[in-house]
């Protein structure tokens, strides 16, 4: 029986470790959606301080440095979240949450609570036809106290790869 591990249809890459949130801007890697069909921004934060409300930020741009400098927004409007007190552990259900299309997201009950956070883009959805090919997310300082957050992308290749030789994403 042949079985298709997960490793070989998604990919994930580290868009920024897991750092305390208050320390500054945390600002994720540029990746490439040239080869892919679909990509997961997951956003992760420990219980924080109440008002530190962590911001998500989403931006596109035309290559993984931004050599040109023309990043710009690439607004969303649906946001999966699970949040709890203490711990996710008894969460079963995402929450569907729906705003505006905007390329920022905050949750004003965030920062006292465990949470993860997964907005979802499909490449088309970038200005493709002026060349935007990059996505980035970042998370602003989210104030005075100690919180732990991390960023990664789930990517979902155009063709099934092999872990071993996977499809460049940090790379135009």
């Amino acid at each position: 029986m042949n079985q298709l591990m997960l490793s070989n249809v998604f990919d994930i890459i580290e868009g920024f470790p897991t750092v305390d949130l208050q320390t500054g801007a945390n600002t994720g890697d540029w990746i490439s959606l040239k080869n892919a069909n679909r990509v997961a921004v997951v956003f992760m934060s420990g219980v924080g301080t109440d008002g530190d409300d962590p911001t998500l930020t989403i931006e596109q741009a035309k290559d993984v440095s931004d050599s040109g400098g023309v990043a710009k927004a690439l607004n969303f409007t649906t946001i999966y979240r699970k949040q709890a007190a203490t711990s996710l552990a008894a969460v079963d259900a995402w929450t569907v949450t729906t705003q505006s299309a905007g390329n920022t997201y905050t949750n004003t009950d965030a920062a006292q609570q465990d949470l993860i956070w997964v907005v979802e883009f499909d490449p088309s959805e970038l200005d493709v036809a002026n060349g935007f090919t990059c996505i980035r997310a970042t998370v602003a300082d989210v104030g005075g106290a100690a919180q732990p957050g991390a960023l990664l992308y789930l990517v979902s290749p155009k063709s099934a790869t092999s872990p071993a030789t996977p499809m460049s994403y940090i790379a135009d």
